[in-house]
């Protein structure tokens, strides 16, 4: 609180009291000429535009997020049941074989009236494959593959060509040995047995598959 000793200072404090009420009368006239410009603009604006429509939003395509690949993991399996089936040269079936007239395979547990049909062509042949020519590798190769597509088709007696070896050096058969001990490697493989000699003779093999499931 300001104290007033003279008439003089009583004055002072009237005009600075004057110049304040000025400032603040000066502020708000300033404010409100402010006010009014931005309204009057606003209204220019409106009248050069005339009437306008707001512009509808475009369409917006609900996109859904790509989905990843499928994972090829039966493929992937068979792939790796592949690689620890692989086939082995050095396996000797000649043990395995029964020698008889006509040379047959069955596995442990399979009753010898398997192979008795097999042999009566009882099982007809649903597919066959061709190896006669082909390198021990090549041969290998297709002869598993053969073995793991009919398989899975449901196929069960099948057909395995190998040659008689006639075209091989000495005359002595390549494949015929190399095809018995890599059938008798496959778990899919139940039996086999010389085929008769219509069907291939000592040419040929007929296999009889397990059943899929």
């Amino acid at each position: 609180m300001v104290k007033v000793k003279s008439l003089a200072d009583l004055k002072q404090v009237k005009k600075a009291i004057e110049a304040q009420a000025r400032r603040e009368a000066e502020r708000k006239a300033e404010d409100e000429r402010r006010a009014r410009q931005v309204t009057a603009d606003r209204d220019l604006f409106r009248q050069a535009a005339g009437a306008v429509q707001p512009l509808a939003a475009p369409p917006k395509a609900a996109l859904q997020p790509a989905k990843p690949q499928p994972l090829p993991i039966q493929r992937q399996r068979d792939e790796q049941a592949a690689l620890q089936e692989a086939l082995s040269d050095e396996f000797d079936a000649s043990t395995l074989l029964d020698t008889d007239e006509h040379l047959s395979y069955r596995r442990p547990g399979v009753g010898p009236d398997v192979t008795r049909k097999l042999r009566r062509g009882e099982w007809a042949i649903q597919a066959q494959i061709d190896l006669h020519g082909l390198r021990v590798d090549e041969a290998r190769e297709q002869l598993g593959q053969f073995i793991r597509e009919v398989h899975k088709k449901g196929l069960r007696c099948v057909r395995v060509v190998h040659g008689k070896g006639l075209g091989s050096p000495g005359k002595t058969p390549v494949l015929k040995g190399r095809v018995q001990g890599w059938l008798a490697q496959k778990k899919e493989v139940l039996a086999f047995v010389q085929a008769r000699p219509a069907e291939g003779g000592a040419g040929a093999l007929v296999v009889l598959l397990q059943p899929t499931g």
